[in-house]
């Protein structure tokens, strides 16, 4: 893997996130769905703290991301790290990037005390499926994820 390295994003990585975010959703076909800017990120990333982000390099080449915060489980009682987003170029795939960040969430998960490491899938992403597989992880099949979103949320606190 050469000198790959995770470090913790800084305020001066926004524009490299936002370009791995545009990425991550082209890959999704999900491209028409990113508002995200560099001001937004600024703001909800660094300002208000309310995710991190890690920066995978290799010899100072930028590989990947991921995007996490805390959730929190009222049956363990204690907090989770949810991975919003942890993306690979797609030239640095299958050389064991994407496993090296699991495994380096999976050290924050056990050095903060948290109990639970979750992201989501989309169903049509086998290859990603079979790679959470072979990590041990396993699927929710009896849990369906709900969402609100900009104009529902608004509409629900106003009526």
């Amino acid at each position: 893997m050469g000198d790959f390295i995770i470090r913790p994003a800084a305020p001066q990585d926004v524009p490299l996130i936002l370009a791995f975010i545009r990425e991550l959703a082209e890959y999704e076909k999900l491209s028409d769905q990113v508002t995200a800017s560099e001001e937004i990120l600024v703001e909800w990333l660094f300002k208000k703290q309310k995710a991190e982000v890690l920066i995978g390099e290799l010899d100072g080449q930028s590989v990947g991301y991921a995007l996490f915060f805390y959730n929190f489980s009222t049956f363990l009682g204690r907090a989770g790290i949810y991975i919003e987003d942890i993306f690979v170029r797609p030239a640095f795939r299958k050389k064991g990037y994407g496993k090296a960040f699991f495994k380096y969430l999976a050290g924050l998960c056990h050095q903060r005390g948290c109990g639970r490491l979750e992201w989501a899938c989309l169903d049509w992403n086998k290859p990603s499926i079979k790679f959470y597989l072979s990590l041990g992880a396993q699927p929710l099949n009896e849990w369906t994820v709900y969402r609100l979103g900009g104009d529902e949320i608004k509409r629900l606190a106003e009526g």
